[in-house]
C-alpha cells in the first residue's frame, strides 16, 4: 500500500465533501472530520468492528477447511488488514510524507491487527497456505518481512509485492495476482482486505471486507 492517497476523514467524509461542493454548501470541516476519526478508534469501536468481522472470517475458514481441496488459500492484504499503520497517519495527522512512509516500512515495527493475527493462526493451524498480497513496493520486502517475522506471521507460502516501476492501481494488481493464483492451482477460500479494490474482480470463494476509515485505495 502507498500512502499517498490519504486524505484524512471518515469514510464518507469525501463522499459528503463532493456532495457538499455539488449542491453549493460549504463541506464539513476538516478537523472536525479529523475528530470524529480519531473519536471512532480511541472509543474503541474500530477494533469492535475490525474483531467482527476477523471473526467471520475465522468461523469461515474452521467451516470451509474440513471439506477438504488441495491447494486451499488464504489471502490475506496487509496494511489496515495485519498491520496497522496507524501510529505514524496519526503522528502525521493523517498526511503523507513519502521520506517518513518509507522509513517506517524499513523499520519493521507497525504493529499487527490482533484479531486479524488470529485469523492467520486459525489458517495455519488448519494447514491452509498463507499467501500476503499487498500494494507496498518489492523495494519494500525487507522492513516488511522484519516486521511479519517479529509479530509472529512469519510462516507463509507467498508474500507478493506490487513491482518498483507497477503503474497499475493496486485494484488492478491484486486481482491479476489472484488470477495468476487460481491458474497456478491455487484454491483461494477467503480474500481478507480493508479496501473494496483489495477484494473486487472474484477469484475467491469469500470475501471479508474490514473497516478502513483512513484512505481509499484504487
Amino acid at each position: 500500500m502507498v500512502l499517498k492517497v490519504i486524505r484524512a476523514v471518515l469514510a464518507g467524509g469525501l463522499a459528503l465533501v463532493a456532495s457538499s461542493a455539488a449542491a453549493g454548501r460549504e463541506p464539513a470541516n476538516l478537523s472536525l472530520l479529523k475528530e470524529d476519526l480519531c473519536a471512532y478508534v480511541d472509543s474503541g469501536a474500530y477494533d469492535r468492528d475490525l474483531a467482527a468481522v476477523a471473526a467471520q472470517a475465522e468461523a469461515w475458514l474452521n467451516q470451509r477447511a474440513p471439506r477438504g481441496g488441495p491447494h486451499l488459500a488464504v489471502v490475506f492484504d496487509l496494511d489496515e488488514t495485519l498491520l496497522s499503520n496507524l501510529p505514524l497517519m496519526r503522528r502525521l495527522d493523517f498526511g503523507y510524507v513519502p521520506a517518513l512512509w518509507t522509513e517506517w516500512v524499513a523499520a519493521g515495527q507497525a504493529p499487527v491487527i490482533a484479531p486479524v493475527r488470529e485469523v492467520y493462526r486459525t489458517a495455519r493451524r488448519l494447514g491452509l497456505e498463507v499467501i500476503f498480497l499487498t500494494g507496498r513496493r518489492e523495494r519494500d520486502r525487507a522492513g516488511t518481512e522484519q516486521n511479519l517475522r517479529a509479530l509472529g506471521c512469519g510462516d507463509y507460502t507467498l508474500l507478493i509485492f506490487k513491482p518498483d516501476a507497477a503503474s497499475e492501481h493496486t485494484g488492478a494488481f491484486k486481482l491479476a495476482a489472484r488470477r495468476r493464483l487460481t491458474a497456478a492451482g491455487h484454491v483461494i477460500i477467503a480474500n481478507i482486505g480493508d479496501q473494496d479494490s483489495d477484494l473486487a474482480g472474484g477469484f475467491a470463494e469469500r470475501t471479508f471486507k474490514l473497516p478502513d476509515p483512513f484512505y481509499l485505495m484504487k
